[in-house]
């Protein structure tokens, strides 16, 4: 998080009134008072001084250079997959705003991510993976993230859901598994960090979505984390909001 977007947040309050005027343009940050609006509005207008902003992938790259303060992430953003509307690179975009926009479930690989989402904006069941599939995990040897994630899908949890991936390139690996054996997200937003099996999880998530023409939004090396997937996330809850709003047609 920028030190602008954690003003904002500090600024945020549950009992703050963000339904009138310009205080929803950024409740993704959880501005609530002026001091937090200015600091936001600034904090984008610095990024759009640095991201063109002319398509709606775009407004998924200015918000990852807004969640990790480095112009540099624009250029590491990748959409795979297609929509009802074609396979350009807005597709996963306008995909996860229609999901958004039906109130479909946001399922994290963790607590972190899931802590990350807002509030606002959205009517959307939100949970996490983690703390699911204890028994498979100790059963097999997986990582708990890999198991979680099977034992939601058996469920069908992920089906027409918002799959949000931060932390764990298991959890990737075990969702573009199932992803190949059926499984059908409204979107996936994949960033899993690190220097072991992240920027491989990535890019199997890549293929299984062209493959399967899943809508996905991932990255490529081995930056990521749980603070870019949340943003990516909540820019989705930002699309819808502005769908709602007549101010983007999708």
């Amino acid at each position: 998080m920028t030190t602008d977007a954690a003003g904002a947040k500090e600024e945020a309050s549950d009992d703050g009134d963000a339904s009138d005027g310009d205080f929803e343009a950024y409740a993704d940050l959880g501005a609530t008072t002026e001091n937090a609006m200015d600091i936001a509005e600034t904090s984008m207008d610095r990024v759009h001084e640095l991201v063109d902003v002319e398509t709606l992938a775009d407004r998924m790259r200015a918000k990852a250079v807004h969640a990790t303060g480095d112009p540099e992430f624009q250029h590491l953003l990748r959409f795979s997959g297609s929509d009802a509307d074609g396979d350009d690179e807005s597709a996963p975009v306008r995909a996860g705003a229609r999901a958004v926009l039906e109130q479909r479930p946001i399922v994290t690989d963790i607590t972190m991510v899931k802590a990350g989402i807002t509030g606002r904006g959205h009517d959307c069941p939100v949970r996490k993976a983690i703390g699911n599939g204890a028994d498979l995990a100790a059963e097999t040897g997986m990582t708990r993230t890999a198991a979680s994630v099977l034992e939601l899908d058996s469920e069908g949890v992920y089906d027409g859901a918002i799959a949000v991936v931060g932390n764990a390139p298991t959890a990737a690996l075990a969702l573009a598994d199932c992803i190949a054996e059926g499984t059908r997200p409204a979107v996936v937003v994949a960033t899993p960090v690190g220097f072991v099996k992240a920027a491989e999880s990535r890019e199997r998530v890549r293929e299984v979505s062209r493959e399967h023409g899943v809508p996905a939004v991932t990255n490529v090396g081995r930056r990521g984390g749980s603070g870019v997937a949340a943003g990516l996330t909540n820019e989705l809850v930002h699309v819808a909001s502005d769908v709602r709003d007549g101010e983007v047609d999708l």
